[in-house]
């Protein structure tokens, strides 16, 4: 046989093996393989790193109890880190799917992030769970977007309510990012609950993600002689404005929402964060995540954020599911788990996986009980935060039935 006879024979082989794998009809090795996204580095990097370790604290109580497996197929994420860059999210979202075949996908925490992402999922049929992003348009993207998280027109609400009930503000400055999806949301649904709780606010601003000095717009907030400055948008700049107000004079309360939540609040703030307030998704002394935090001090040496918490319950939420998926339905279980299996057939097992989910009340999570309603969002309680000497202290919580309508 001549050289160029075997190299001929030779394709011919690769070419029969590769068809071969690709036919298999669902014969290669069960596994389930779950994406996982999120800023690991960039601007607000603690919400991505936060993620991974309360996904990963899902995976170690998985595998003390059931070895890693769900259905006696073991579990493996696959993480992507989207640099903090809406762009970079529907770059590697695209990545999970296509090339890794993940049968869901966990992240983002950011609203802005998860909406450049959830279409790729809805329009590929892959359930995405949001731990965090309260914007209320991402889970009406479609039907495979869910959301272990209040959403933020209760966390408006609360914020406007806690203002106006609790410290008996009657006139706010608003400072909102305008290219954040989440505060410009936010900033508008508190606005609008302080209104109807006869509240007036007597100068709104603006600032861009990223930007380091707020000097120009809070010396245009402090001539308005407002009684708290309300600042919808992530730790990275809530620190540093708290800071530059304080050295402007500006010495009154600041108010924000769960986009404060990060241990870096305090680190980048200071002193001038005491007398602040946010809504959160969890007080460290509540009873129901002493477990949590007990297990997650024990493996990162420090105190979990909310976004570990609500991570962790995303991830509890599917393997729940999946777990229901593989009793009630082997066959739709293997067709999800399994290389090659026919393409309708996993469609209609991620649909049935997509309906458990969909199910799930009741759930005893440690950022609270979750019940997801008739649009795949999490109602539960909320909870305020004080900032006291260098310190986080449960203030008070609201039910979300409670809120302004």
């Amino acid at each position: 046989m001549t050289s160029r006879a075997r190299l001929r024979l030779a394709g011919i082989l690769v070419a029969l093996a590769l068809l071969a794998l690709g036919c298999g009809g669902g014969g290669g090795k069960q596994e389930l393989v779950i994406g996982e996204y999120g800023s690991l580095t960039g601007n607000d990097a603690t919400f991505g790193q936060s993620t991974k370790e309360g996904v990963q604290l899902a995976l170690d109580d998985l595998t003390s109890k059931q070895q890693g497996m769900i259905g006696g197929a073991p579990v493996r994420v696959v993480v992507e880190d989207d640099q903090g860059r809406p762009e970079e999210a529907a770059t590697v979202v695209q990545k999970l799917i296509n090339q890794d075949r993940v049968l869901a996908v966990i992240g983002e925490v950011a609203s802005s992030r998860s909406l450049a992402a959830a279409p790729i999922c809805q329009q590929n049929d892959v359930v995405m769970i949001s731990p965090s992003s309260t914007n209320p348009k991402v889970t009406q993207v479609g039907d495979y977007i869910f959301r272990m998280c209040f959403l933020d027109d209760f966390q408006g609400q609360s914020i406007a309510r806690y203002a106006a009930e609790s410290l008996k503000l009657k006139k706010v400055a608003v400072l909102k990012d305008v290219k954040n999806d989440y505060s410009v949301a936010l900033a508008q649904y508190f606005t609008e609950a302080f209104a109807k709780l006869g509240g007036t606010v007597v100068v709104e601003q603006s600032y861009s993600s990223g930007d380091p000095d707020f000097r120009a717009a809070l010396t245009v907030v402090k001539a308005r002689k407002p009684e708290a400055l309300i600042v919808p948008g992530y730790y990275t700049e809530a620190g540093l404005i708290a800071r530059q107000a304080r050295e402007l004079g500006l010495n009154v309360p600041i108010l924000g929402g769960d986009g404060w939540e990060s241990a870096k609040l305090i680190e980048i703030g200071g002193a001038a964060m005491n007398g602040c307030y946010y809504t959160n998704h969890w007080s460290l002394d509540q009873p129901q995540i002493q477990p949590f935090l007990t297990a997650y001090r024990a493996k990162y040496q420090r105190d979990p954020d909310a976004i570990a918490g609500l991570a962790y319950d995303a991830a509890q939420v599917l393997f729940q599911s999946l777990g229901k998926l593989a009793t009630d339905d082997p066959a739709s279980f293997k067709a999800l788990t399994t290389p090659g299996s026919a393409a309708d057939a996993r469609k209609a097992a991620s649909r049935k996986l997509r309906d458990n989910i969909a199910a799930t009340r009741d759930y005893a999570g440690v950022t609270g009980t979750i019940t997801l309603d008739e649009n795949r969002n999490a109602r539960k309680p909320i909870v305020v935060i004080a900032i006291k000497d260098g310190k986080k202290v449960f203030a008070t919580s609201m039910e979300q039935s409670a809120a302004t309508q």
